[in-house]
This record gives C-alpha cells, structure tokens and sequence, in this order.
C-alpha cells in the first residue's frame, strides 16, 4: 500500500516538484500551500508523515507543528530555510521528528522520509508491555501512565522501545542516535538530549530521583522501570 505524505509549504512549484518526485519513489502526495488547509487535510487524509515548511504565511512551521502534536502522533519532517541550530533546536522541542536545510537534494529528503517512516513501523511491529506504572501499546502507538494517556512523537516512541525493549542495558548518544536517525547526522544534533528530556517530561520522571530513564554519566542512558 503506497504511503501518503503530505506536504505543507506556500511555494507552489516545490510542492509540485516534490509530488512528481516522490512519485517516482512509491509515495502518494497531498500539498497545501497554507497552514489552515495543511490541518484540514490531516484531520481528513490522515497522511502517515508531514512535510512541514518553517516559513509559512499567517502561522509559521513552529505553530503549525504544535497543532499538529496536541492531536496527532503522526512524523513531521520540518523544512527549515537556513538549517540554523536554533531552528533545528525548536523545532525537536515542539516535537518534529526530523529537520531539513533549505535548499535540499531531494534524494536526501527521501532518505528521512525512509528512515522515519520505517523507524514508525518498528513501533508498530514492537509488543504492548506494562512496566509498573506504564503501559505501552505500541501497535496502537498509546502509552498510557497511571492509565492516562500520553502522546509521543515519532523519535520519543523509537527511544522508549529501544530502552525499554533492553532494560538496564546502558545505550550512548551515538547508539540512540542511530535509532531514531537511521542516517548519517549532521556535525550539530542535540536530538538525543532533548529527546530524552521531553520523554522525562511527559513521564514525569525526575532525572535527580529517576523512576524510569537514568543518565549513566559519561556513558549514556538506561531504562530502570520495572515489568
């Protein structure tokens, strides 16, 4: 079944540009030119990834992708015109899953969108587990804790199945990396720590008394939860 991406950028001839492209590649491409029309196609196509543009007219990227996270879980690659560090920076705290500088080769797009979407499907193909106080359905893609739910974005999922799949197992920044990048990285990424510091966020997990993430110094990160 081909995978539908949807595309929000006001630069009409790349949305085109990118549909044939993609085409070429499987993929099946909606595009919007305005923030307003973007969430109006994600709430009706249910894409299974956004291609999400930082400049946009009446609401940025940023904005958007906010939205986007306080009722979907669905990846969001964000477009960024400079690929400056406190673009990327942002947009991972508001929870975008990967980012790329404008201009672009549109190989390399393709090779995130791959890398996403098959970092989703891990999820997907990952058992429901109960680890004390939380409950994990990844096919479903729900974590609930204390039977609440809670959302995650894409690379939050990835990291939690990869600590939680080998608990008390230490992984580095380069071996988490790895996972939910798939891809070579750029010299710049903090998207491990802030990854992790969004996952105690939403966890609630204080990283001086931890309950389910502990920081290893110098060594990296460990799942001490307990089934």
């Amino acid at each position: 079944m081909k995978k539908t991406i949807l595309v929000i950028d006001d630069d009409k001839k790349l949305n085109q540009l990118l549909k044939d492209y993609l085409a070429d590649f499987g993929f099946h491409t909606l595009t919007a030119t305005h923030p307003a029309e973007g969430l109006t196609k994600l709430r009706q196509k249910s894409p299974d990834l956004v291609i999400l543009d930082v400049m946009l007219p009446e609401m940025n990227g940023f904005e958007v992708c906010k939205r986007i996270r306080q009722t979907h879980s669905v990846p969001v690659i964000m477009l960024t015109a400079r690929g400056e560090p406190t673009d990327k920076i942002v947009g991972l705290e508001i929870g975008a899953d990967d980012y790329v500088a404008k201009p672009f080769e549109p190989r390399e797009l393709v090779a995130r969108i791959q890398a996403v979407l098959r970092r989703s499907q891990k999820i997907n193909d990952t058992r429901p587990r109960k680890l004390g106080r939380l409950e994990i359905d990844f096919p479903r893609r729900i974590l609930c804790l204390d039977g609440k739910q809670v959302e995650l974005t894409t690379n939050e999922f990835t990291t939690l199945a990869l600590l939680t799949g080998n608990p008390g197992k230490v992984f580095d920044r380069d071996q988490i990396l790895q996972e939910i990048r798939g891809i070579d990285s750029d010299a710049f990424n903090r998207t491990v720590d802030i990854t992790i510091s969004r996952l105690r966020q939403k966890l609630k997990d204080d990283p001086q008394k931890p309950a389910f993430i502990k920081t290893v110094w110098g060594a990296g990160y460990v799942f001490i939860g307990k089934e």
